[in-house]
């Protein structure tokens, strides 16, 4: 086994072990219909364009910053998002969620198209800030006929799609001209952010 196969390994069960304990607490916030629950949870991130460019921006920024964060952003963001959906299932109130949200695509965005270096735990934490508000906003959405547990599998799984995605993408860095196109698409996944931003300040 390789040492790059074996850090791949390690990263799946941190990341399999992470998400685990907050599933389990978010479990407790409601019984309902288990299928019904696991759709909802998928489509919720992924019917959101303020959702799809974020956590599309986590997998370009990882890619393009190399290893090791090309594992530890896209792990990181769904194991705080978890928490943070418990924290919005229990009704945990959280001023700026919608300002946090649209900050993230804003933020992340620039990140990529200025191809930002800074030290890892700085991207980590930048990552799990708005991981919080992802969560918080999930949880607090969940369905009233829903299973929790399901839910949260479900827009866990769309997360870590979304980011296999955006990582997928990044791996175009490798050309130069491939470098200039993802700094595009940072750019304009900032610009989103910026419209993101006016409109959830107007709605405050």
């Amino acid at each position: 086994m390789t040492f790059g196969m074996r850090r791949a390994i390690h990263a799946g069960l941190v990341f399999g072990y992470g998400c685990l304990f907050p599933v389990i607490a978010f479990a407790h916030i409601g019984q309902g219909d288990i299928s019904g629950g696991l759709l909802a949870g998928f489509r919720h991130p992924i019917s959101g364009l303020d959702h799809v460019v974020a956590m599309v921006a986590v997998g370009l920024w990882g890619a393009q910053l190399g290893r090791p964060a090309i594992w530890v952003l896209p792990v990181t963001f769904p194991i705080v998002m978890a928490f943070g959906a418990v924290l919005g299932g229990l009704g945990v109130p959280i001023p700026g969620i919608e300002v946090g949200i649209a900050l993230s695509a804003l933020a992340l965005g620039a990140a990529v198209a200025l191809a930002l270096t800074p030290p890892l735990w700085i991207a980590g934490l930048l990552v799990a800030l708005f991981a919080i508000c992802h969560g918080h906003a999930h949880g607090a959405e969940l369905p009233g006929s829903a299973n929790a547990m399901t839910y949260a599998i479900g827009f866990v799984a769309a997360t870590g799609t979304l980011h296999a995605l955006g990582i997928l993408i990044g791996t175009v860095n490798r050309w130069k001209a491939g470098g200039y196109a993802l700094r595009a698409g940072g750019a304009l996944i900032s610009g989103c952010g910026v419209y993101f931003l006016t409109y959830a300040i107007r709605g405050a």
